[in-house]
C-alpha cells in the first residue's frame, strides 16, 4: 500500500525535474523539465495525482464500486505512465534538439511509474485465494 502512496508522490515531483539537458553553443546549460516537454509531460503528472487522490479516498475510507477494483485502477495508471515515459525517453522533441542528453528526472519517473504498475499487480497478488 506504501508503494501505491510513494510511486505517486515520485511521479508528481518527476515532472517538474530535468528530463533533458545539454550544452548551447556559447557554453550555457540548458535543462528542460517534464512539464515543459508537451502534454506527455503533464500527462505524467496528472496521472500521480490521480494516484495520490486514489490512496487518500481509499485511507478515507471511501471505496470505488465492486466493479472498478482499485487494484485494477492502479495497474491502469501504472501501464500509462510506463507507455508515457518511455515515448519521452526514447523520442526527444523537436523543440529540445539541443538538449539530447536525458536528464535523472526521466530515470526517476521511469522508476516511480514501474513501481505504480508493481503496486497495483502486488495488490492483486494480496487478492488471489
Amino acid at each position: 500500500m506504501r508503494l501505491a502512496w510513494v510511486s505517486g508522490l515520485v511521479l508528481t515531483i518527476s515532472a517538474f525535474t530535468d528530463w533533458y539537458a545539454g550544452r548551447l553553443p556559447n557554453g550555457l546549460t540548458l535543462s528542460v523539465t517534464g512539464w515543459h516537454t508537451g502534454a506527455l509531460g503533464k500527462l505524467i503528472f496528472f496521472v500521480g495525482l490521480a494516484t495520490l487522490i486514489l490512496e487518500a479516498s481509499r485511507a478515507a475510507g471511501i471505496l470505488l464500486p465492486a466493479a472498478v477494483p482499485d487494484r485494477l485502477l492502479l495497474i491502469g495508471l501504472g501501464a500509462l505512465a510506463v507507455i508515457f515515459v518511455l515515448v519521452r525517453l526514447i523520442s526527444v522533441p523537436d523543440t529540445y534538439f539541443v538538449s539530447t542528453g536525458r536528464g535523472i528526472g526521466l530515470y526517476v519517473a521511469l522508476l516511480a511509474a514501474l513501481g505504480l504498475l508493481g503496486s497495483g499487480l502486488l495488490r492483486t497478488a494480496e487478492d488471489l485465494p
